[in-house]
């Protein structure tokens, strides 16, 4: 069964060719292609879609704003923020606002998809940039370290986390299946109390777990 994807975004070469890449694929059916977010409410309803592409910088209503609204009226609903920009206020405004995930425009299709894929497990995606802007902005911001009981290996597999590795690229550099790390993330998530790999980034960086 494929996962619906919506994507909102003023660029319409942009929606033509996303929807094209997402239709051509085995795992995603663009079910909808929105100019701006001014009805998102309405759009997103008719829609029903598994996860929101929403563009940063849109006429009338932005992206940043356009997630708090998705965060009001569908909580649980993943958004990624697709964007030409790696301004900090930008990326650090978007993840405020509830972002699951923050990727560059140029980012390559494989990995495009990929994101999608790990964004729908409860993954937190992001350029490698940007994960790289979002650890030195948490670098400051330590606490004591306390003990949460993880082993050796998913204290290895959070530290890929934090560098903004994928699920894949985690598998391959520990030799194991992509199966084997999501059963890992899981696990993870359980003993830090967290719900989504950007609370658990935040709460490696601040407590120093890796």
């Amino acid at each position: 069964m494929t996962s619906r994807i919506i994507i909102f975004d003023d660029n319409q070469e942009r929606l033509n060719s996303v929807a094209m890449l997402l239709n051509l694929s085995a795992d995603f059916t663009c079910t909808g292609t929105f100019h701006n977010a001014t009805n998102l409410v309405a759009d997103i309803t008719s829609s029903k879609p598994d996860l929101v592409l929403m563009d940063i910088d849109m006429p009338g209503l932005d992206g940043i704003e356009a997630t708090k609204l998705v965060r009001k009226h569908f909580d649980a609903l993943p958004v990624l923020i697709q964007t030409n920009f790696e301004e900090d206020e930008r990326i650090f405004g978007s993840l405020r606002a509830g972002a699951n995930g923050y990727l560059l425009k140029k980012t390559s299709p494989e990995r495009f998809l990929e994101s999608l894929r790990e964004a729908l497990e409860g993954g937190a995606p992001m350029t490698g940039s940007i994960a790289a802007k979002v650890l030195r902005h948490f670098s400051g911001e330590t606490q004591a370290q306390k003990d949460y009981h993880l082993t050796e290996r998913e204290k290895h597999i959070l530290g890929f986390l934090v560098k903004g590795y994928s699920y894949k690229l985690i598998a391959a550099e520990c030799g194991i299946s992509y199966n084997t790390v999501n059963n890992h993330i899981r696990n993870i998530y359980d003993k830090l109390y967290v719900n989504s790999a950007t609370e658990a980034v935040s709460l490696a960086i601040k407590q120093r777990l890796v």
